[in-house]
C-alpha cells in the first residue's frame, strides 16, 4: 500500500468518524427517541447521507449542525443552546436544590427554636409534653464515652 493509498484511506476514516460523531448528537425527526446514527427511518438514512455529502464538501461540524438547526429547528440537536428560551429548564435542578437546601434549613432553625421554647416553659414552671421531655433529654443527655481500644482490652482481660 502506497503513501497516498494511506493518506487516503486515513481520511476516509477521519471523515466517518466525524460524520458519526455529528450523527450521534442529532435526533431522528421520525422516531424522536433515538439519533439518526442508530435510526433506520428513511429520514435519519437521508440525514446521514446529507452529512457526509457536507462533510465531502469541506463544511465544519459547527456548519453542519447550524444547517440542520435552521431546516429543522432547535429541538433536532441533543445538546440545545442555552439562551433565554431554554434559561429555565437548564436551571432547574439548582433550583430545586435550592429549594430543599432551604426547607431543610428552615426546619433545622425551627427545631432549634423549639428547644428554647421548650426550655423557656421549663423556667415559667409549664410542663412538658412526652415528646418535648424526650426532646430535650436526647438534647441534654451527653453521648456515651468513646473507650480506647487498650481499655476495652484490659477490661476483657479482667485486669
Amino acid at each position: 500500500m502506497g503513501s497516498e493509498e494511506f493518506d487516503e484511506v486515513k481520511k476516509a476514516q477521519i471523515l466517518e468518524a466525524r460524520a458519526r460523531s455529528i450523527s450521534h448528537n442529532v435526533r431522528c425527526t421520525e422516531c424522536g427517541t433515538q439519533s439518526i446514527e442508530e435510526s433506520q427511518a428513511d429520514i435519519a438514512i437521508l440525514l446521514r447521507k446529507l452529512i457526509r455529502d457536507e462533510l465531502r464538501s469541506g463544511k465544519s461540524d459547527k456548519e453542519i449542525y447550524s444547517n440542520l438547526e435552521d431546516k429543522f429547528g432547535e429541538t433536532i440537536l441533543y445538546k440545545p443552546k442555552f439562551d433565554m428560551q431554554t434559561a429555565a429548564l437548564w436551571l432547574s435542578p439548582f433550583l430545586v436544590g435550592g429549594a430543599a437546601v432551604g426547607v431543610w434549613a428552615y426546619n433545622r432553625h425551627r427545631q432549634k427554636t423549639n428547644v428554647h421554647i421548650m426550655a423557656l416553659n421549663l423556667v415559667r414552671g409549664v410542663p412538658l409534653t412526652p415528646r418535648e421531655k424526650e426532646t430535650m433529654l436526647d438534647i441534654l443527655t451527653p453521648p456515651p464515652s468513646q473507650r480506647s481500644p487498650s481499655s476495652w482490652l484490659k477490661r476483657w482481660l479482667g485486669q
